[in-house]
């Protein structure tokens, strides 16, 4: 268990900005940062981080916290794991109190995978590198490939010795258990007897976009026809390839920097590609792309590149998943290497340089690239010419922004000398359809069907004297401003005002009253606020914002965070404003006044409702008194302290 003194430490030290940018591409905006929500798909940036208090929120889909919060939510970390992690990246030293044997126990599975990869990409590094098989075949096969030291060593390169059961043998002597060594899949199990899966082959470890080794590819170096020339780790709770990119974790800030991605196939692509000095690349490996794989890349930039061998069949065949990409509002283009070249080949061939220039002037926009690519093969055929018009057009029609549909539709008809109208025409109509699926009610003139009965749904009671909303806006005034002071009347006549902090002033107000909370989580923080003036300090916002208490935590996030900041502009031109804070006496005194008169009107219901179902006389008459007295006090509170008139 780490300790708190260590957990503080991490919190402290962690910017937000820092930990978030490493996985979502960040654009200033006033005193903010605004990206797209790596949480839902979005098109619009509504996902908020504020450096200055330490938090992010999205706007879109709600989700909000700070770095720890982030880390466990993208990484599905528990919560030691993500200080863990980020202990790591900021290299503090992690001090672990001494576990129960139940903690042992209870030692998530997720962490035991991983835990278990890390240690088979340390074994296959070392036997590439300190055994004579491993440096005669592995290490031979990467330099032969040009790959230098420190790229074997930055992308943790390994070796499998051909033995069928080495590894898994060496890992069941270490302690690791035969289940996970099955659920990794690196070892398989035939005749009750574990064998390797990647015995005898190059080892290619893959990582996470947090740089946790999640899965392997193994390239054979022979040529046995009867083993395929790569194998890949199956699908496991840390695994899933279609939500993977090889090479993310070492691209991702060259992507943000350059605000453009590089998209390969293969794992030797990536590598050669980074010992050309380009860094912002990654790799399918060899999947088809996926929408979770596009929308992973969406997250640093809007702007992908595609690199291709020659082969036109091959990209033919990938012009469906690049469809993909297009209706995602992405920009796509398209770099094709000479022929009986591919990215790796190329790379190794051409100096740095070279490769860089390559790409930048080859880099041609899809759609009109796919025009070209299509038109050569029409050979002035009109069968084969209309096809190609409904195929492009049917491109086009996936862009959501409408200005860029114009746009090319414009360079298409100049493509392929034909008219504008005669596209956009078609266009509409492959438009119209697609709304017609979507939307059946949009279209007119469409078979009538009778409204479905529905029936009523069951009416919840609310509570119309909730007071749950003027709680709110107390607990939100000292969670903002606890530490500030406001002016309040004295007694003392040489000092008719003094000065006291907003926390001691709530916390006696509401305690000299007698008031207390409903909501469970507001009144948990104002509990906090209790026990901290009982030892005469008062709490800062870290400490809600940094609640073990996932709900305390939240509520927390929601109340500090604005998505609205004062433009400097004011201040710079002298423009007099009145703010919540300058007024922050008056917004005090009218949040308790209100939550005193919402909480009177509550007790008034109250006595009504008993009034109803007493039977005595005696038992009314008190009642009326009471009641009597409460609604003296609550008109006294809305004329004077609200400038409410009371007419019930």
């Amino acid at each position: 268990m780490i300790n708190r003194d260590t957990i503080d430490t991490i919190i402290t030290t962690a910017r937000v900005e820092e930990v978030i940018g490493d996985y979502v591409n960040l654009r200033r905006r006033g005193v903010n940062l605004l990206g797209l929500c790596p949480f839902h798909n979005e098109k619009t940036p509504s996902f908020t981080v504020s450096p200055a208090k330490g938090i992010y929120k999205c706007f879109g889909c709600g989700k909000a916290g700070n770095s720890v919060n982030f880390i466990m939510e993208h990484e599905h970390f528990s919560y030691p794991e993500a200080l863990k992690y980020l202990a790591r990246k900021y290299n503090i030293e992690v001090e672990e109190e001494e576990q129960t044997p139940e903690q042992l126990l209870e030692q998530n599975e997720k962490e035991s995978l991983y835990n278990l990869n890390l240690f088979a990409q340390q074994y296959f590094t070392r036997m590439l590198h300190e055994t004579a098989e491993g440096k005669s075949v592995g290490l031979s096969y990467f330099r032969e490939r040009g790959m230098r030291e420190e790229l074997i060593n930055k992308f943790q390169l390994g070796f499998s010795p051909d033995k069928w059961d080495a590894f898994s043998e060496n890992a069941t002597q270490n302690g690791y258990k035969k289940e996970f060594l099955l659920k990794t899949g690196l070892s398989l199990e035939k005749d009750n007897r574990m064998y390797d899966r990647f015995h005898s082959r190059v080892i290619f470890p893959i990582h996470s976009a947090s740089g946790r080794v999640i899965g392997f590819g193994g390239r054979i170096l022979g040529s046995d026809k009867n083993r395929p020339k790569y194998v890949n780790s199956p699908e496991s709770d840390i695994y899933n390839k279609s939500k993977t990119l090889y090479g993310i974790y070492f691209a991702k800030s060259a992507i943000i920097s350059k605000d453009s991605c590089l998209l390969v196939e293969g794992y030797t692509d990536v590598i050669s590609m980074h010992q050309a000095g380009i860094e912002n690349v990654v790799a399918s490996s060899g999947t088809s792309l996926t929408h979770d794989q596009v929308r992973m890349i969406q997250r640093y930039t809007p702007n992908i590149t595609i690199l291709y061998d020659g082969d036109p069949a091959g990209i033919k065949a990938s012009f469906r998943g690049i469809d993909m990409i297009v209706e995602q509002g992405m920009n796509v283009k398209i770099v094709l290497f000479p022929d009986g070249e591919d990215p790796d080949s190329f790379a190794r061939k051409h100096h740095p340089s070279e490769v860089e220039a390559f790409v930048t002037e080859n880099a041609a926009n899809f759609i009109l690239f796919k025009t070209r690519l299509l038109l050569g093969e029409t050979k002035n055929d009109p069968i084969k010419k209309a096809a190609l018009i409904r195929e492009i057009v049917n491109t086009i029609a996936l862009i959501p922004d409408r200005i860029s549909r114009s746009v090319y539709v414009k360079e298409c008809s100049a493509l392929m000398a034909i008219s504008e109208q005669v596209l956009m025409s078609e266009l509409n109509k492959i438009l119209r359809a697609k709304l017609k699926k979507e939307s059946p009610e949009a279209e007119k003139d469409l078979e009538v069907i009778q409204p479905e009965q529905i029936p009523a749904e069951y009416q919840i009671d609310i509570d119309l004297y909730s007071a749950e909303y003027q709680e709110r806006d107390i607990i939100r005034l000292l969670l903002l401003y606890g530490k500030d002071t406001i002016p309040i009347p004295s007694s003392d006549v040489d000092e008719p005002t003094i000065s006291v902090q907003v926390a001691d002033y709530v916390v006696d107000d509401l305690i000299r009253d007698e008031l207390e909370f409903e909501n469970v989580v507001f009144k948990s923080i104002l509990s906090v606020y209790i026990e901290y003036l009982q030892n005469d300090t008062i709490p800062d916002g870290n400490i809600f914002l940094n609640h073990t208490d996932k709900e305390i935590q939240t509520v927390a996030v929601n109340l500090i965070f604005t998505n609205y900041s004062l433009s400097p502009n004011w201040l710079k031109n002298n423009i007099m404003i009145t703010t919540e804070k300058t007024r922050l006496d008056m917004y005090v005194m009218f949040a308790l006044r209100a939550y005193k008169a919402r909480t009177l009107d509550k007790q008034m219901s109250e006595i009504l409702k008993k009034m109803n179902l007493s039977t005595t006389l005696e038992e009314q008459n008190e009642m009326q008194k009471e009641y009597i007295e409460l609604k003296k006090q609550s008109m006294r509170i809305n004329k004077d302290g609200l400038g409410r008139i009371i007419t019930r």
